[in-house]
Formats: C-alpha cells, structure tokens, sequence
C-alpha cells in the first residue's frame, strides 16, 4: 500500500494498486503547476485510490481542455492530475507519495519543452511530446 500527503498534513490518501509506468514530465504547463523543471508522475487506477483525510481541501484546477490538475486548497501542493477522456486513471504526483518505493522514471516527455536551465544528462530515454504507448 502507497501512503501520501499535501505539505500542510491537512490531506492524506491511499494506493493500493500498481503505479505505472512512471515520467518526467517537461511540458510548459507541468513546469508552471509544479515551479520546477518538470513532474515526475505514475498512472494510477483510480477505483483503487482513496482519501483518509482532508478530501474537503482538494481543488482542481482545469489546465487545459478537460485535463484537471488537483492540489490541497491550503499549502497549494499538487497531489494528481486527470483527463475526462481517461475517466479511470489518474497520474499520481510522485512528491507527494510519503512511502519509500521501489520505482524509477523510465522516460523524460515533452522535451521539445526543457529550457536551456533544465538540461539534464542521465541515459532516460527522451521523448518530443509523449511517450509510445501513453494512454
């Protein structure tokens, strides 16, 4: 089981599925929702996910054309987005997971996106937008 939580305490949640295939995410909208060079996150299903504590915090925020982005109202922290054309996953923010896991990004997407800051030098595959096979 995958524990989580906001950064505040006030949400709390549990997994008791497989994550999937994890990424980071380097698009301009996961860089802006996040503050940061890009979003590591894993597909979930979502009929196996569930809030303990604080679901009344939770906001969404639609990004773009039915893709929602979730965080706790209070300390802002982002906790998973979602598609309303993929009803039944949601992809997990990996920072706010609080178990340790035995899991790795396998891919960066959406690296026609990486400003010159952000390079990075590791041996992920990369990916212009997203990756083959990505619902």
């Amino acid at each position: 089981m995958i524990h989580g939580s906001c950064m505040c305490g006030g949400v709390h949640y549990e997994y008791t599925g497989h994550l999937g295939t994890m990424t980071v995410c380097h698009c301009s909208d996961c860089r802006r929702a996040q503050g940061s060079s890009g979003v590591v996150a894993a597909p979930i299903d979502r009929h196996l996910f569930r809030w303990t504590a604080g679901e009344d915090l939770i906001a969404e925020y639609e990004s773009s054309p039915g893709k929602k982005r979730a965080f706790c109202r209070r300390c802002g922290a982002p906790l998973y987005s979602r598609r309303d054309d993929a009803p039944d996953i949601l992809r997990l923010r990996m920072g706010s997971i609080d178990t340790q896991i035995e899991a790795t990004p396998v891919a960066h997407i959406y690296t026609v996106d990486i400003p010159p800051w952000a390079d990075f030098h590791d041996e992920l595959p990369r990916y212009d937008t997203h990756e083959h096979g990505r619902y």
